[in-house]
């Protein structure tokens, strides 16, 4: 397509067809109890080749032509580049340090439990063959499912906190706290797998010391200067052009490590002042959630087939995958705070929030094949145990809310 003007009819064309899509999906959710972003993860499997591609196969390939993925793929990144500079200016260290006790364990279940599950998986994953590339050692399949299995959905496990009145709660600072570490081993995890895929060792130092490097500069020398630049700043566009500039370059240094662009714009955000954190969430959040996110669903839904789960076998090792995950994150978490001595509405609570993977499985997932970790049937899989473990929290809330009014 190297006419400027269909290429643009068609990236609107898109555009049209993926906010619609998302639109009804998230009135759907709304109505059966569920978060809104459930919606639009379910949205963007639906117009991939599981759902759009068999029913309008010859409008599929109009409206997602091969040669337009280059540019949803742009546009995806940009989505997910902001939206994980929104989480780290979101990001509160404070809440750990509240229930420090209570969520370190929480935490740490929710670490050590899925590895445990994590090794057995992988190990039978890479025996069986067709699920992980040739060169991934059991070692690094480990790493990868480990992480997999471990992350949270922390900022859709914020949203939910404070719509349902946990904010402040034990069960929410706890959830809140032990999920934030859980997704930071879960990012450093992914760090270590993606410098240890090349095979190259120097790549691999590069990928580490750079990204220490970063974190270290970002944290303790540019957050200070920013802190002295914006104290007497009243231009807001000002303010938020000179971080738009920054995180254009963070996001280029940290692919160019090796590490992606979102471990980047993660990390910039947690440098950037509280007070001008706040106020810049708040402007760019709407645009980066109801317009340019989707897009990256979209293009996660282009890559789920569930064509290529055509055996009852591989359904077999899928659902094996999805209870395992359950088994190893909502048993675990929950086992943990009830050993803290938290009430089983709480503990159930706790669980069911650290349970939901949502859209930062996704990240790791999408991470993941594009560096030619996994193949797309496991892919296909890992993102069917995102959408259940997601659309598990809300009925896992609601009947810890129950089980609370049944105690009174």
């Amino acid at each position: 397509m190297n006419n400027p003007t269909a290429s643009a009819a068609q990236f609107f064309l898109q555009l049209s067809f993926i906010l619609a899509a998302c639109a009804v999906c998230r009135t759907v959710m709304r109505r059966i109890g569920q978060p809104p972003v459930i919606g639009e993860m379910i949205a963007g499997v639906l117009l991939g080749p599981s759902l759009f591609g068999i029913i309008a196969p010859d409008l599929f390939q109009i409206v997602f032509s091969t040669a337009s993925r280059p540019v949803l793929f742009a546009v995806a990144q940009l989505g997910l580049s902001l939206y994980m500079f929104v989480v780290g200016l979101e990001f509160r260290t404070d809440v750990f340090r509240a229930h420090l006790r209570t969520a370190a364990l929480v935490s740490g279940a929710g670490i050590i439990a899925p590895f445990v599950f994590a090794g057995f998986i992988a190990f039978w994953l890479v025996q069986k063959g067709g699920y992980f590339m040739p060169h991934v050692s059991v070692a690094m399949a480990v790493l990868f499912i480990g992480a997999a299995m471990s992350i949270t959905a922390f900022p859709m496990l914020a949203r939910i906190i404070l719509e349902n009145g946990l904010k402040g709660t034990a069960a929410g600072t706890v959830a809140l706290a032990a999920g934030s570490f859980d997704d930071v081993v879960a990012w450093m995890l992914l760090a270590t797998v993606l410098g240890c895929v090349s095979g190259d060792p120097m790549l691999v130092v590069t990928a580490l010391v750079g990204g220490l490097i970063y974190t270290f500069f970002c944290l303790k020398l540019l957050s200070p200067i920013l802190h002295y630049y914006f104290k007497d700043q009243k231009n807001e566009s000002a303010v938020l052009g000179t971080l738009m500039l920054l995180l254009g370059l963070c996001a280029w240094f940290t692919d160019l490590i090796g590490l992606y662009s979102v471990f980047g714009s993660f990390i910039l955000g947690l440098a950037v002042p509280r007070g001008v954190a706040e106020k810049t969430a708040e402007r760019i959040s709407p645009v980066t959630t109801a317009l340019l996110l989707p897009f990256f669903f979209t293009y996660s839904g282009l890559n789920t087939r569930f064509s290529l789960l055509n055996s009852l076998a591989l359904w077999l090792i899928c659902l094996c995958l999805v209870l395992a995950a359950i088994a190893a994150k909502l048993g675990a978490c929950y086992a943990a705070a009830r050993f803290c001595r938290k009430t089983h509405s709480e503990a159930l609570t706790i669980g069911s929030l650290m349970n939901a993977r949502g859209l930062m499985e996704l990240i790791l997932l999408n991470i993941g094949l594009q560096a030619g970790l996994i193949t797309p049937t496991l892919f296909t899989m890992l993102v069917l145990m995102a959408v259940v473990t997601t659309l598990m929290a809300a009925p896992g809330f609601n009947a810890a809310k129950r089980l609370l009014g049944s105690s009174c």
